[in-house]
C-alpha cells in the first residue's frame, strides 16, 4: 500500500520550514497559514505604495457592511497603517439600507469591528437621508427594479457620510473578481464611459472625494481564506432582495472562465485597464443637481429622481427606458466612479454594481481547492 504524502512545505521567500496548509489563489504558491497572512498583507501594501494610494495625515472611511470583503479591508488598513505607519486616520462608514432580519443582522458585525480594532463607527441610514428604507421601497415597487435603487443611493449615502465625518478618502472593498466582473459587464452594456475608468485603483478624483480600492489585486477566494486564517468575523448572509441582480450572471460566467483559464481575472482586469476612448467620442459632462448638490450630468441627480418617483407614485421615474432615446435614464453619480452601482464592494449587496459580499455554497466549494 502506497504511503500517503504529507503537505508540502511552505514556498515562503522567508525561509519557512513549516508545512504548506493553503495554496493561493492569485500566483498557486503554497504557503503555512501566517506566510499565507503576511504575503496577503504584503500584496495590499504594494498596492498601495505603487499607486500612492494615500498621503499622511489623511481621514480615511473605510466602507464597512460586516461581510467579508469590507471587514478584511478594515482589518488590513488598520495592520498595515499601523506596521508601516501610514500615518491615516481610519475611521468606520456604514450604510442602513432598512432591510430586516439583513443589514440590521450585518451591523452587528460592523459593531463588532468597531470594538475590535478601535475604530470610529458612523452609521448614515436610508430612512433619515432619503425618507424611505428598502424595505418600504420593495413593498411599493415590487423586486424587479430595487437593485437600481438601492445601488444609487447606497453610492451618494457613502459620499454623504464620507463628508459628514471629515474623511478626504474613501475606501472600499472591491477585489478582482469584482474588477473582472464589471468589466465584462460594461462590455455586454456597451457602456463606454464606464468601460474606461471601470478598473482604476482610484475613482472620483475630479472631485473632493476620491475612492479607492486597496483590494483590487486581490482575489475572492483568498480574502475568505485571509478572513478564515485570521478568524475574523463576518457577516455573509446573501441580500433577501438581490437572486435575480444582473451582477451575479457577470459572476457566474467569470468564474467559469476560471476554470479553464485561472487567468482569466487578471486578464480581463487589464484588458479594462487597456481601453481608452477615442477623442470624438463623446463623454458625459459633470455638473451639480439642481435639487440636492450631488453630482449629475442631468438637472436632477438620480437618487432626487427615484425619490421623487417614489414619493409622487410615478415609480418608473428614472429606472425605465426613455421613449425617445431608447436609452435607460443613467446619471454619472454611477458613471463617476466606473462601477454602475452602489460601489460599497463590502456592501454584500447583489446591485448592479456592487460586490456580492454572500460566502454560499460555491464559494466554499472552490475553497477546498485551496487548502491541503
Amino acid at each position: 500500500m502506497e504511503k500517503r504524502r504529507g503537505p508540502p512545505p511552505c514556498q515562503s521567500q522567508e525561509g519557512c520550514s513549516n508545512p504548506a496548509k493553503i495554496r493561493k489563489a492569485k500566483d498557486g504558491a503554497q504557503l503555512c497559514g501566517p506566510c499565507f497572512s503576511k504575503n496577503f498583507e504584503d500584496d495590499v501594501h504594494e498596492t498601495i505604495v505603487n499607486n500612492n494610494l494615500f498621503k499622511r495625515g489623511e481621514r480615511v472611511a473605510i466602507g464597512a457592511s460586516g461581510g467579508k470583503d469590507s471587514t478584511v479591508l478594515a482589518y488590513v488598513m488598520k495592520t498595515l497603517n499601523d506596521r508601516h505607519d501610514y500615518g491615516l486616520d481610519l475611521q468606520l462608514l456604514s450604510i442602513d439600507e432598512g432591510i430586516k432580519g439583513y443589514r440590521d443582522d450585518s451591523l452587528l458585525a460592523v459593531e463588532k469591528n468597531r470594538v475590535e480594532y478601535g475604530l470610529p463607527l458612523t452609521i448614515l441610514s436610508y430612512r433619515d437621508l432619503y425618507g424611505w428604507t428598502m424595505d418600504d421601497i420593495v413593498a411599493k415597487i415590487g423586486k424587479k427594479n430595487n437593485c437600481t435603487f438601492c445601488g444609487v443611493f447606497r453610492r451618494q449615502a457613502l459620499d454623504r457620510g464620507a463628508f459628514k465625518i471629515g474623511a478626504t478618502k474613501l475606501v472600499t472593498g472591491h477585489n478582482a473578481d469584482d474588477m473582472a466582473e464589471t468589466v465584462l459587464m460594461n462590455v455586454l452594456r456597451g457602456d463606454i464611459a464606464r468601460l474606461e475608468r471601470c478598473t482604476n485603483i482610484v475613482t472620483g478624483e475630479e472631485g473632493d472625494l476620491p475612492r479607492a480600492k486597496p483590494l483590487k489585486y486581490c482575489f475572492e477566494r483568498d480574502i475568505v481564506m485571509y478572513a478564515r486564517t485570521n478568524q475574523l468575523e463576518y457577516f455573509y448572509t446573501e441580500c433577501i432582495y438581490a437572486p435575480n441582480a444582473y451582477r451575479g450572471y457577470a459572476r457566474k460566467y467569470v468564474r467559469d472562465l476560471e476554470k479553464v483559464h485561472p487567468r482569466a481575472i487578471l486578464d480581463l482586469i487589464q484588458s479594462g485597464e487597456k481601453v481608452s476612448v477615442k477623442k470624438e467620442v463623446e463623454m458625459p459632462t459633470l455638473k451639480i443637481c439642481e435639487r440636492c448638490g450631488y453630482m449629475t450630468s442631468q438637472k436632477l441627480c438620480k437618487a432626487c429622481l427615484l425619490i421623487e418617483g417614489l414619493n409622487t407614485g410615478n415609480t418608473d421615474l428614472g429606472v425605465r427606458k426613455s421613449k425617445k432615446s431608447k436609452k435607460v435614464i443613467v446619471e454619472t453619480e454611477g458613471s463617476k466612479e466606473g462601477e454602475g452601482g452602489c460601489g460599497s464592494g463590502g456592501g454584500g449587496c447583489g446591485c448592479a454594481g456592487a460586490a456580492d459580499e454572500t460566502e454560499n455554497e460555491e464559494t466554499r466549494k472552490r475553497l477546498k481547492d485551496l487548502q491541503f
